[in-house]
């Protein structure tokens, strides 16, 4: 195989990179250890957390990216070149190479053995809903199927069970002892309920579609994990583009004051008058324009989607910048007035000197509140974009791709649900950890809120 390195891959990683570059520097200081150390204290926070990396591993896998190696032509030389597919996959494919292949016709319903709709029969006497070709396809009787499914799911759970039963000991033995602050049951409980669920799922994958088909018999189960690595991006990638123009306008416009408070404060100001949905669906048209034009700078249809994505990312960050900025000055006009920083200037401190060691550690606590808090909106914001036409590629599967695929089908009579009702839970659940994170960092790290 030939490993691809997306750009998005790249600034994936190096985010990863630097929440363990910053995890290894909050473990040096005191001060962010202590902030850090109560956000581990918290069984809400522990939780949340617990989910939301659960939710990374999987990104992580769906990032790897490679093409297959073709197999060489009939007569072909020796040293001929090396041929690689077109398609780009993920180490995620590899795993679920089951459910990405084994495709239906139509609709089939959650555990089910038939097509959701009815089709006429070969031999021409009447209609009946046909066998799936995968689903449930090593019954003899597809009767037997509730028992069967009643049987798998069983050795799931024990399974499960057991795996948790075994990694709880080992929590309890060795890691509980060495950090007796940390809320070491909220995490034992919250691995239970993953494992459980997992082992369940893994237990029928083999043999069923567990969320079902979608409309062109796509396994509703991958296209729900892969969703999960949109998201993330977005959520991420957008905060990489706001934070500088954020950080630096905000932390200037605050100290410099004068006519350069007053230019920043007329830049943000103008681009919060334009509505956001007409400000980014016009920079989306545009881009795609520049990439159709421009065909001979992508190799792979996935580089071309990747592209799209990172312009969803940069124009999104372009447009939501403004709040942090405006946080960020209102801190820094008070920050200015105190002794510490009237004392540096006095010294003969420069101006830069100042705002880099003395104003920025002590607005990096908004700073950290506002992007964890952010996450989960920018999260549903690629959702509702991706509803009304201007998100992603369309060959990028998404959240907000899959709600779109399947809000046409919940005016058929009966309702096929299974697909908008996965990509929901999924994103509830992302949403509703990174939202809970939140309000634990922001109670840990708000020196307000510690001073109460």
């Amino acid at each position: 195989m030939k490993f691809v390195l997306l750009w998005s891959d790249l600034l994936f990683f190096l985010l990863v990179a630097i929440c363990i570059g910053g995890a290894w520097w909050a473990y040096r200081s005191p001060q962010l250890a202590a902030s850090w150390r109560q956000v581990g204290a918290s069984r809400s926070g522990v939780a949340a957390a617990t989910v939301l990396v659960c939710f990374v591993l999987v990104a992580l896998l769906d990032s790897v990216h490679y093409r297959e190696r073709l197999p060489a032509q009939p007569g072909a030389d020796a040293g001929a070149t090396v041929q690689y597919a077109v398609e780009v996959k993920s180490a995620l494919d590899a795993l679920l190479s089951k459910q990405k292949t084994n495709t239906e016709k139509t609709y089939s319903a959650p555990l089910a053995t038939h097509l959701f709709a009815k089709e006429s029969r070969a031999d021409g006497q009447g209609r009946d809903y046909p066998r799936l070709k995968f689903g449930g396809s090593h019954l003899a009787d597809p009767a037997l199927s509730e028992a069967d499914v009643r049987e798998r799911a069983t050795f799931g759970l024990i399974a499960g069970l057991s795996i948790w039963g075994f990694l709880a000991f080992v929590i309890r033995r060795y890691a509980q002892p060495r950090a007796p602050w940390f809320a070491w049951n909220a995490l034992i409980w919250t691995l239970a309920g993953i494992v459980v669920i997992v082992s369940v799922v893994l237990a029928l994958m083999p043999y069923y579609h567990v969320f079902g088909t979608d409309k062109v018999g796509n396994d509703v189960l991958y296209l729900t994990l892969k969703s999960i690595r949109t998201a993330l991006m977005i959520g991420t990638l957008t905060t990489l583009a706001m934070l500088p123009a954020a950080l630096l306008l905000g932390i200037l416009a605050g100290y410099k004051g004068g006519w350069i408070d007053d230019l920043i404060q007329y830049v943000y100001t103008v681009l919060n008058s334009i509505p956001g949905v007409l400000l980014i669906a016009a920079a989306i048209l545009m881009m795609q324009v520049v990439i159709d034009a421009h065909p001979e700078w992508f190799a792979t249809a996935a580089e071309r989607a990747d592209a799209r994505l990172l312009s969803l990312c940069l124009i999104m960050g372009i447009t939501s910048w403004t709040g942090l900025c405006r946080l960020l000055r209102a801190e820094t006009l008070k920050l200015r007035e105190l002794e510490f920083v009237q004392a540096a200037r006095a010294f003969g401190v420069s101006g830069f000197s100042i705002m880099a060691r003395h104003i920025l550690p002590n607005v990096m606590h908004i700073v950290m509140i506002s992007v964890v808090m952010d996450f989960s909106g920018l999260v549903l914001a690629e959702a509702v974009l991706s509803y009304v036409g201007i998100g992603v590629d369309p060959s990028t599967i998404s959240f907000g791709t899959m709600i779109n695929a399947a809000r046409m089908e919940l005016a058929r009579e009966p309702m096929v649900w299974w697909s908008l009702i996965s990509a929901f839970c999924f994103m509830f659940v992302l949403v509703l950890a990174a939202n809970l994170f939140a309000d634990v960092v922001r109670d840990a790290f708000d020196p307000r809120g510690r001073a109460a």
